[in-house]
């Protein structure tokens, strides 16, 4: 099992910044994939970024260029940058882990993110 810390959720105007955090424990770290999703209201869950053990990142198109998620193995933690923040974002952002060795699957509570002037 993995039990998750997740932090960094607000209200910011839109063009803002916040960072998420998602500290991760009961797994070794280095054998989790890494993700966020969030989902709207009304919306589908959507995934927005990945970032695999070995650091490898990859990124929802409607994120690109804006978002950046790193991860800290000696923290054990995963992090999403979030520049340049737009009302659509509005959303509760999901840690999730991904154990590479059983492919099980590991959800956060979630973090609330509102961009809103």
């Amino acid at each position: 099992q993995v039990q998750f810390v997740e932090s960094g959720g607000g209200l910011v105007q839109p063009g803002g910044s916040l960072r998420l955090s998602c500290a991760a424990s009961g797994l070794p770290f280095a054998t989790l994939v890494m993700r966020y999703y969030r989902q709207a209201p009304g919306k589908e869950r959507e995934l927005v970024a990945t970032i695999s053990a070995g650091g490898g990142a990859s990124y929802a198109d409607s994120v690109k260029g804006r978002f950046t998620i790193s991860r800290d193995h000696g923290k054990k933690t995963a992090y999403l940058q979030m520049n340049g923040l737009k009302p659509e974002d509005t959303a509760v952002y999901v840690c999730n882990a991904e154990s590479v060795r059983t492919r099980q699957e590991f959800w956060g509570q979630g973090t609330q993110v509102t961009v809103s002037s």
